[in-house]
């Protein structure tokens, strides 16, 4: 049945697809067991209506420039499924936005969703819109072109867009004026809102904080091990990746590197999470090159050796490794070194950054891999903590949602280590997460019918 499956969507599918494809295969692969296991699954065709999206909605945003001219960019939202609840994933604002990258985040979203145990279904929205380069008042001119094609497509109990990649606090603040101005309601359509008009305390931390609260929990039952005093390696330069640095350096760890398109930067000191912020969090967003250059004591790797790739942070002996960058940015070769280098631990913090070839062999070899769509789900779960709040028009202190976070990351953990031991892979954590959100999800699809 997967194999059939997977060819059918490989002849209907476009060559921009192959993340999607490959996502699908990872997924489809694991879940053959239980598959099989099971006749319901095939007599109402749940694998195909999975990996199908209910919408792909592709329109154009019309927006003029500070020279008065006319600009042009694609938008796309794609609701993949809302089995679960009301449609739940980011928006990208990134030039490689293609609909074939969107469906892989949105197909993967449906996965992370199921695994928080929260009342969320899958989706992933966004445009081939580059916010670098733009002032500010061009950002805020795209944005609300853009919600005024989305707004029909969303709501508080059909689909709440969130942020991502090129899309913060304040390009969420500007679309959710938009859909107000528009639809004249001030609801929850939008999680990352500012926290002065909806939003929650701890949403930009939440992702990278969550990965470490995973990481410490596996690393705990697994192997008897903490972080403290532990050297880690981390890629990017983002959210994502800042927060795991802080998390982890609150939780006592030394963390080595960073990384963004100019290179990586190796400190043996620990990474001065005050620099990185000043370089990265401010407007103008500075190459890590500088890092170099502000610090002494830090070892630059150069652009000479490391050209326009961040490939040397997995050259760097550690103890744990957290890719937070982007798909596909951990190869197979990385996988030999990090093993060479005695890595005990994976722990992914972008959507599937880690090749497939690459995770068969950290597997094979006793490395304890988290798939993201396990690990990173803490940024999705405060962003459903915020829908509840916007429904109840309450404010949750810092110190709740920590707990919160915390306590559900360490369910995550529980539900894809017991599940892998159920079905006999102990300790694959990529089949468990795949078999324990997708049996949720199918039971929701069977019992809605068709």
């Amino acid at each position: 049945m997967v194999e059939k499956i997977l060819a059918n969507l490989e002849k209907s599918n476009c060559a921009t697809d192959n993340t999607f494809l490959q996502a699908v295969s990872e997924v489809l692969t694991s879940l053959e067991p239980i598959v099989s296991s099971d006749p319901r699954y095939g007599q109402y065709s749940i694998l195909e209506r999975l990996v199908t999206p209910d919408r792909v909605i592709a329109f154009k945003v019309q927006w003029i420039d500070d020279q008065n001219r006319v600009q042009i960019n694609n938008g796309y939202r794609i609701q993949f499924n809302n089995s679960l609840g009301p449609y739940k994933g980011g928006l990208r604002f990134h030039p490689t936005v293609t609909t074939g990258v969107l469906k892989f985040l949105a197909f993967e979203q449906i996965f992370k969703n199921s695994l928080t145990g929260l009342p969320i279904g899958g989706a992933k929205g966004g445009s081939d819109f580059d916010p670098k380069g733009k002032s500010e008042i061009e950002i805020m001119r795209f944005c609300h072109a853009f919600m005024r094609e989305l707004h029909q497509y969303i709501g508080a109990r059909v689909d709440v867009p969130a942020g991502d990649i090129g899309v913060g606090s304040r390009e969420i603040g500007y679309l959710f004026g938009e859909y107000k101005r528009i639809t004249r309601q001030y609801d929850g359509v939008l999680s990352g809102k500012p926290y002065a008009f909806g939003g929650s305390l701890m949403r930009p931390q939440a992702t990278g904080y969550g990965v470490v609260y995973f990481a410490r929990e596996m690393l705990q039952v697994e192997l008897q091990e903490s972080l403290e005093g532990k050297m880690c390696t981390v890629s990017g330069a983002g959210n994502v990746a800042i927060h795991t640095i802080e998390k982890l350096q609150q939780l006592g760890a030394i963390v080595l590197t960073c990384s963004d398109s100019d290179g990586a930067i190796y400190d043996p000191n620990g990474i001065n999470l005050a620099l990185l912020r000043e370089l990265k969090e401010g407007g103008a967003r500075l190459s890590l090159s500088e890092y170099a250059t502000r610090i002494s004591g830090s070892v630059y790797t150069p652009k000479a050796d490391y050209p326009k790739d961040a490939h040397a942070v997995w050259q760097i002996p550690c103890f744990a490794a957290f890719p937070c960058a982007t798909q596909n940015e951990l190869t197979l070769n990385d996988a030999k070194k990090l093993i060479e280098n005695g890595c005990v631990a994976v722990v992914e913090g972008a959507n599937m950054p880690t090749l497939p070839d690459a995770i068969e062999l950290l597997q094979r070899e006793g490395i304890l891999f988290s798939p993201g769509k396990a690990s990173n789900a803490g940024g999705v779960a405060v962003s459903e903590f915020e829908m509840s709040q916007n429904a109840s028009m309450e404010k949750w202190d810092f110190d709740k949602v920590d707990r919160k976070l915390d306590e559900l990351m360490r369910q995550i953990y529980k539900r894809v280590s017991l599940t892998a031991k159920e079905y006999g892979v102990e300790r694959n954590f990529v089949d468990g997460a795949n078999i324990a959100a997708f049996k949720r999800v199918a039971e929701a699809m069977l019992l809605e019918g068709v």
